[in-house]
């Protein structure tokens, strides 16, 4: 069989530092899970266990980094109101469908600590139109992201974790894992019925209340106990 050519360099695959590794974890998909806190359910005008529902990033969209090292974060174009969400994130290592709540542990490689920032206004503005909220979501550097601890390698049961966002070190974000509305398991079965799930695949499983709005300058730590801290300054 012939060999075959690409008409320009395939672009390299995002990958992500594993702690305690020298291997990294190559990124598949990002899937998103909204509204998966109460409280910002409440502070984004709902309320109540609804259905889960998932948007997704492109895969490079992440920005990651390797321990004890910061992120350099570009405020993006077009926007006014760019706004910080926390978020657990898990990442797969095992792929699927129709993943039971039970099972999904056995499918999970392990966590890290992500930021879904958003284009604030434009994915409002998007709403109001009814309209697809991408840009608002998926643009460049949007997925910054810890170094991954494995899950066999936890120091605590994630479900027992805090979790926090800092802005120029006062606390913006305060919640806890076992506050989630549709928790990791229950994510990953409905989010495989949905898509089939691969290795390198990460979900955002949603963040607590307390969103707001960074500018040039602004230092950002996020917090998830048992992982890496994450750290970005924007400019």
């Amino acid at each position: 069989m012939s060999s075959v050519s690409t008409v320009f360099p395939a672009l390299p695959v995002p990958v992500i530092p594993i702690v305690g590794s020298s291997q990294v974890y190559p990124v598949h998909r990002i899937y998103c899970v909204g509204r998966n806190y109460e409280d910002h359910a409440k502070e984004m005008g709902f309320t109540g266990r609804e259905a889960p529902f998932f948007f997704m990033k492109p895969a490079d969209a992440v920005v990651a980094a390797a321990p004890e090292q910061s992120i350099r974060l570009p405020y993006p174009s077009l926007t006014h109101d760019f706004h910080h969400e926390i978020e657990l994130v898990v990442a797969i290592g095992i792929g699927g469908r129709d993943i039971p709540a039970a099972e999904a542990h056995r499918h999970i490689f392990g966590y890290a600590v992500g930021l879904d920032m958003t284009r604030r206004d434009l994915q409002n503005d998007m709403k109001k139109q009814g309209r697809p909220w991408s840009i608002g979501k998926g643009f460049d550097a949007s997925a910054p992201l810890s170094a991954i601890v494995p899950a066999a390698e936890m120091s605590i049961p994630i479900e027992s974790a805090d979790i926090w966002l800092k802005v120029n070190g006062e606390l913006r974000q305060q919640g806890h894992i076992g506050q989630l509305i549709w928790n990791i398991a229950e994510t990953i079965e409905h989010l495989s019925k949905a898509w089939t799930l691969q290795p390198g695949d990460l979900i955002f499983t949603g963040t607590p209340k307390g969103v707001g709005a960074v500018v040039p300058g602004d230092r950002l730590e996020g917090h998830v106990d048992g992982l890496p801290p994450l750290q970005v300054e924007v400019f």
